[in-house]
């Protein structure tokens, strides 16, 4: 992975994978509308998530989780109130989640999954 955008992806394909083993339906991967991207929207039964997720080489999931700023979560939250009107999807029960992802220099990549993140 020599760019910053593999790296990003390689997150993206081990969050969704992440996202699969605990039971969440992948609906949708990188949808984009003139506010922005998300990541991954997944449902778990009837609840709908909206998912970010970044990726870092680090040790931990420390630095991927302040890579979402107050600036990004503003347009993250524009970006999901666009697709639930496009999608008819407003009576939903509906929550945004964070995902982050570490790739240490050597082991296992570490996931870490919060839901609600944009309450913290």
């Amino acid at each position: 992975m020599s760019t910053k955008k593999s790296l990003g992806e390689y997150g993206e394909r081990l969050a969704a994978q992440f996202l699969a083993q605990q039971g969440y339906d992948i609906v949708d991967r990188n949808w984009h509308c003139r506010y922005g991207e998300v990541d991954i929207v997944a449902r778990l039964d009837n609840i709908w998530a909206f998912i970010e997720v970044k990726t870092r080489r680090s040790a931990n999931t420390e630095s991927a989780f302040t890579g979402i700023t107050p600036q990004k979560q503003q347009k993250f939250i524009k970006t999901v109130h666009l697709y639930l009107s496009e999608h008819n999807l407003h009576d939903m029960i509906w929550r945004i989640d964070a995902i982050a992802v570490a790739i240490p220099h050597s082991g296992s990549p570490i996931i870490e999954h919060v839901e609600d993140a944009f309450d913290w």
